[in-house]
């Protein structure tokens, strides 16, 4: 009788594991392992179509962003420009209305 707390051997198992084969390594008689086939022709050229379908598609999301940043890029210089000759001519109307007035800028 043993006492411990390890359960019995045969219930530290699950029954569905004991019953699946070991995996397969192949070896050749040099002790290297075989490398895996290639894939066929048609299944490589799909492969790199993908890629080509990939890139593309990254390429044309890019050109797209880039047009709307060009299309953006005169409108928020035209709004700069419109906000500057604003601020400017509020500045010379309070110029031109402090004119005659004594203030902390004018002794």
């Amino acid at each position: 009788m043993e006492v411990g707390l390890e359960p019995e051997p045969g219930a530290r198992h699950i029954r569905g594991m004991d019953q699946r084969r070991p995996p397969e390594l192949e070896m050749t008689l040099n002790g290297d392992f075989v490398s895996p086939p290639r894939p066929p022709v048609s299944t490589r050229i799909m492969m790199w179509a993908v890629v080509a379908a990939v890139l593309a598609g990254a390429l044309s999301v890019a050109a797209l962003a880039l047009w709307l940043a060009l299309i953006i890029l005169p409108v928020a210089v035209g709004a700069g420009v419109v906000a500057w000759a604003l601020f400017r001519y509020r500045v010379w109307k309070a110029q031109r209305s402090m004119a005659g007035q004594r203030s902390v800028w004018r002794p």
